[in-house]
């Protein structure tokens, strides 16, 4: 019963530590995220319409959009 314990421990080790390793967009992704047919909503009089119900509901505007390649020249 020890061994296999010990056993199944050495194969969920790595799966364990390589889980977390690819945490967030690497820079290099960033150019084909910020592209436009990668939008949540594609349909540009869709997308002003709700950001007009937002703006009016929160008294803000801006921050909707973001920048292409991550290399801050934007």
């Amino acid at each position: 019963m020890q061994k296999i314990v010990g056993i199944i421990s050495l194969l969920a080790l790595p799966i364990i530590l390589t889980g977390c390793s690819d945490l967030g967009v690497k820079p290099w992704e960033r150019d084909v995220l910020a592209q436009q047919e990668m939008n949540l909503i594609s349909d540009p009089i869709e997308s002003s319409l709700n950001d007009h119900i937002y703006f009016s509901k929160e008294a803000s505007s801006g921050g909707q959009g973001f920048g292409g390649g991550g290399c801050g020249c934007n």
